[in-house]
């Protein structure tokens, strides 16, 4: 019981000293930059996120024909020549959630189209993180959905018509306000 009770104190303690350390500011500047102000350009660029209503999508677009062309260049490698899986996750196809093992895919999952395109301009490619641009991003977000069978080929997504796509998973989550 002492025992616990002499580790409690130590973490409280240290704790203390972490968070003093932290305030002053003026000692806490190192080569990441801490403790300098950041401008509002820097939080602008970092500002890239995309609401499931589309809020946050940028000008742009793009079509799965135009898409399918970036795909086979940067994703293919590792999510597969069409979407079945590589290294990397599987992008399309999945079938029913209700079973055992239910194999989750952009096509089978994700409730909202945005996510996507969200996905791709933050994480993609995987070695080259936020290197496409908008007009890329827009491409082969319509590429991954028609190869599931989600947009016609031709379909234009852009910031108006991506937040319209209908997922087949749409009604598969509940939303929960915070």
């Amino acid at each position: 019981m002492v025992a616990n009770n002499f580790i409690k104190l130590g973490l409280f303690l240290s704790s203390i000293v972490i968070v003093l350390g932290c305030a002053n500011s003026n000692r806490v500047t190192g080569p990441v930059g801490l403790g300098k102000p950041i401008s509002e350009n820097q939080i602008l660029a970092w500002n890239i996120d995309v609401g499931s209503s589309g809020s946050g999508l940028p000008p742009g677009s793009g079509t799965a024909s135009i898409g399918e062309k970036l795909y086979q260049q940067q994703c293919a490698s590792c999510h597969g020549d069409q979407g079945q899986g590589g290294p990397a996750n599987r992008l399309v196809g999945g079938g029913a959630l209700n079973t055992d093992k239910p194999i989750k895919t952009v096509g089978s999952f994700w409730p909202y189209s945005t996510t996507i395109f969200d996905y791709v301009k933050r994480a993609m490619p995987h070695q080259a993180p936020q290197s496409l641009t908008d007009d890329q991003v827009y491409a082969a977000t319509a590429y991954i959905l028609y190869l599931n069978k989600i947009i016609a080929k031709d379909a234009v997504m852009d910031a108006k018509t991506l937040p319209l796509v209908n997922m087949p998973n749409k009604d598969g989550f509940i939303s929960i306000e915070r």
